[in-house]
C-alpha cells in the first residue's frame, strides 16, 4: 500500500541545501561550515530513521511526486520519489555512515586546506546517494549517480599534494564515466522500448510478455548491469577503487568503501528482480554466482599482495562484495525458502560489510593521523602507543573474517547454508576458503603494525582525539550487536526487504544454529587467559649474565639494528606465495595500473555479457 509522504524529499534535500549553504559562507568561517554539515547530516539521518514506523512496521511505501505531478490515468509523467523497504534499508546505512563520517572529520581533516570543499562535496555526496536509492525514476538514479560520481572524484583527489591522488581521481573519471555511459545508455533504450523512465511501469510493460525479452531489452539489460557492477566493484570492473581509497580522507574512503559499493549493488538487485525478473532464468543465476566467486577469490588474492593498508582494504571490499553478488545469485536460483535465505545473506552482509569496512578505514585513518603513513613496513609496535584503535581494529579485522561472534560470521553463515542447500558445495568451499584467506592477511597487518618493538619514528605517538575515538567506537559496537542480535535483525527488518524485493509473503522464520552469547562469553574468556599468559611471561624469571663478554648471549637479529627488526608485511605467509607464486604472480602482472587496460577490461564485460545474454535470455 503507498501513501504520499514529505519524509523522502527531506531527507534528500536537506544535504543539498546545506551544500548550498556552506558555498555561500566565507572560507574564513570553516567552524560553520562544519557544525552545517554535521547537523545535516544528523538531520538527514534522523528523517530516514522516522520512515521505519511507516514501512516495516505498517507495510506502507511512502511516495512523493516532485512538483506534485501525479500519474494520470495510470501513466507516470513526473519524477516520483518512491521509498519501499530496500530502499529505507539502505537509506539507514548511507545516512548513518555519513554522519559518522561528519563526526570524524572534525580532528581528522582540521591540518587539510580547502575545506569549505571538502564540507561542500561531502554534502553533494549524501543527497545524491539518498536520492539514488529513493527515486523510482530510472533517469533520476542516473543523475543522482552522477551527481555521486562527481563529488567522489573531487573528494578523490581532496589531497592532490599528496601520493597518487590526481591519478586516481583520473582513474575514476575513466572507468567511472565508462559505467555511467552504459547505464545512460541502457536507460535510453528502455525508455525507447517502454516509453516511460517510471521503473514500477517499466517493469509492468516489460513483462507483458511473459518472461520472454526484446533484443533491445536484452541490450539496454546488458548495459545497466555492467554500468551498476562498475560501481559495485565487481571484478574485473574494481580497478579504481584502490587508487581512490587510498588517495581520498579516510573519512571519505570509509563511504566510498562502505556505502557508495552498495548503491551500486542496490542498482544491481532493481535490474535483476524489479525491472527484469530473472527468478526463473537458472543461465542468469550461474553467471550471477560465478560473477560473485571469481570477485570475492580475485579480491581477497589481491589484498594479500598488498604493503598499504588502505590499499589492503579496498581490495577486501571488492572481496566482500563478492559474498553480496552470490547470494543475490542464490535468490535468482531458488524462487523458495532457500533463495530467501541466499538474498538475506546478501542484505546481511551490505550493513555488516558497511560497518565493518568504514571501522577499518578509519583505523587506517587513525594511524595516517598520526604517524603520516599506511605503509605496512614503515609502522610497527604501535599497539603500545595506540591501544584503542587496536582494539577496534581486531574487532572489525575478526568481523569481516568471519569470527563469532561478531557480525560478519552471522551473515557469511547464511551465505555457507544457502549455497550448501541448493546443491552447490564447491561455493560454499570456496567462501570458506576466502574467509581464511581474509584472516590471513589481518593477521599479517595485526603483525606488522600493532605488535613488535616500536620504531623510532612513532616514539612521540600518541592515541587519536576522542573525536576520532567516538566514531570507531561506535562502529565496533555494531559489528558486535548485529552479530548478537542477528536472528533478530533477519526476523522484524530483512524479512520484510525480502518481501518488497520478490514481491510476495516471505516466512524466513530463520534461527541461527548457534547461540551468539555463548560464543562472546568464550570471546571473553579467550582475552583473559590472553592477558593472563602474557603477565606470566612477563614475571617470569630470567638468569642475568653479568660481566660475560662472550657474544653466544647475545640477541641475534640477523645483523640488524635490535629495534628496527620486525616481520615485514611480505615476509608473513611467504610460503604460501611461494607454493602459489605463479598464480599470484599472474593476478599481480595483470594489474598493471594502466588506466587503458582497466577500460579494455570493462569493454570485454560488456562483450562477454552481450554473447551470454542474447543466447540464454
Amino acid at each position: 500500500m503507498s501513501t504520499s509522504s514529505n519524509l523522502p524529499v527531506i531527507s534528500i534535500m536537506i544535504p543539498f541545501i546545506a551544500a548550498f549553504i556552506i558555498g555561500l559562507i566565507k572560507e574564513k568561517n570553516i567552524q560553520i561550515k562544519r557544525v552545517i554539515s554535521i547537523f545535516a547530516s544528523l538531520l538527514s539521518f534522523i528523517t530516514t530513521l522516522l520512515m521505519i514506523k511507516p514501512i516495516f512496521i505498517e507495510n506502507k511505501i511512502l511516495e512523493y511526486w516532485m512538483g506534485g505531478w501525479e500519474p494520470i490515468d495510470g501513466a507516470s509523467i513526473g519524477i516520483a520519489l518512491r521509498v519501499d523497504a530496500l530502499s529505507l534499508f539502505v537509506g539507514i546505512i548511507i545516512t548513518g555512515a555519513c554522519l559518522i563520517s561528519s563526526i570524524y572529520s572534525i580532528r581528522y581533516m582540521e591540518e587539510d586546506n580547502g575545506l569549505s570543499k571538502y564540507y561542500m562535496l561531502s554534502m553533494l555526496l549524501t543527497g545524491s546517494m539518498i536520492g539514488f536509492v529513493f527515486t523510482g525514476d530510472l533517469f533520476n538514479m542516473y543523475v543522482m549517480l552522477e551527481i555521486m560520481t562527481i563529488a567522489a572524484i573531487s573528494l578523490t583527489a581532496f589531497r592532490n599534494h599528496k601520493g597518487k591522488a590526481l591519478e586516481a581521481s583520473f582513474k575514476y573519471v575513466v572507468i567511472g564515466g565508462l559505467g555511467s555511459s552504459f547505464i545512460l545508455l541502457g536507460t535510453v533504450l528502455l525508455y525507447m522500448e517502454t516509453h516511460t523512465l517510471n521503473i514500477l511501469d517499466i517493469s509492468s510493460k516489460l513483462s507483458q510478455n511473459g518472461g520472454v525479452y526484446s533484443k533491445v531489452s536484452i541490450l539496454a539489460f546488458v548495459m545497466l548491469i555492467v554500468g551498476y557492477a562498475v560501481k559495485a566493484f565487481m571484478v574485473p570492473c574494481h580497478t579504481w577503487p584502490p587508487d581512490a581509497h587510498m588517495s581520498a580522507p579516510s573519512s571519505i574512503s570509509m563511504l566510498l568503501s562502505g556505502v557508495m559499493s552498495k548503491t551500486g549493488v542496490y542498482g544491481v538487485i532493481r535490474i535483476l528482480f524489479l525491472i527484469f525478473s530473472f527468478t526463473t532464468n537458472n543461465a542468469i543465476a550461474y553467471l550471477i554466482i560465478a560473477w560473485g566467486i571469481i570477485t570475492m577469490i580475485l579480491g581477497v588474492t589481491m589484498a594479500l599482495l598488498q604493503s598499504d593498508f588502505k590499499r589492503l582494504l579496498a581490495f577486501h571490499s571488492v572481496s566482500q562484495i563478492g559474498y553480496i553478488i552470490i547470494g543475490i545469485g542464490v535468490a535468482l536460483f531458488a524462487n523458495d525458502w532457500r533463495g530467501d535465505i541466499g538474498l538475506a545473506s546478501s542484505l546481511f552482509h551490505m550493513i555488516n560489510h558497511a560497518s565493518f569496512k568504514c571501522l577499518l578505514f578509519l583505523c587506517a585513518g587513525a594511524i595516517l593521523y598520526r604517524t603520516g603513513t599506511t605503509n605496512l613496513d614503515k609502522v610497527s609496535g604501535i599497539g603500545k602507543k595506540m591501544p584503542f584503535t587496536m582494539g577496534v581494529f581486531i574487532v572489525g579485522a575478526l568481523a569481516i573474517s568471519g569470527i563469532p561472534p561478531f557480525n560478519g560470521f552471522s551473515s557469511k553463515w547464511l551465505i555457507y547454508y544457502s549455497t550448501y542447500n541448493i546443491g552447490m558445495p564447491i561455493v560454499t568451499i570456496a567462501c570458506l576458503i576466502v574467509s581464511v584467506m581474509t584472516l590471513a592477511s589481518f593477521i599479517k597487518v595485526f603483525y606488522t603494525v600493532f605488535m613488535g618493538t616500536p620504531s623510532k619514528s612513532i616514539l612521540k605517538v600518541k592515541e587519536v582525539p576522542f573525536s576520532m575515538k567516538v566514531p570507531m567506537g561506535l562502529l565496533a559496537a555494531c559489528c558486535l550487536l548485529l552479530g548478537l542480535f542477528s536472528d533478530n535483525i533477519i526476523k522484524n527488518f530483512i524479512n520484510k526487504i525480502i518481501e518488497s524485493i520478490r514481491v510476495r509473503a516471505v516466512f524466513l522464520d530463520y534461527i541461527s544454529p548457534y547461540n551468539p552469547s555463548l560464543f562472546l562469553i568464550l570471546f571473553f574468556i579467550l582475552i583473559l587467559a590472553f592477558i593472563v599468559l602474557l603477565n606470566i611471561k612477563n614475571t617470569r624469571v630470567s638468569i642475568v649474565h653479568e660481566n660475560i663478554e662472550n657474544s653466544k648471549f647475545e640477541p641475534f637479529v640477523g645483523g640488524e639494528v635490535d629495534y628496527n627488526s620486525k616481520l615485514g608485511s611480505h615476509d608473513i605467509f611467504w610460503g604460501m606465495k611461494y607454493e602459489f607464486k605463479e598464480y599470484f604472480n599472474i593476478i599481480r602482472d595483470a594489474h598493471s595500473g594502466c588506466v587503458n587496460d582497466y577500460a579494455l577490461w570493462v569493454v570485454l564485460t560488456l562483450s562477454f555479457m552481450l554473447v551470454y545474454s542474447f543466447m540464454f535470455m
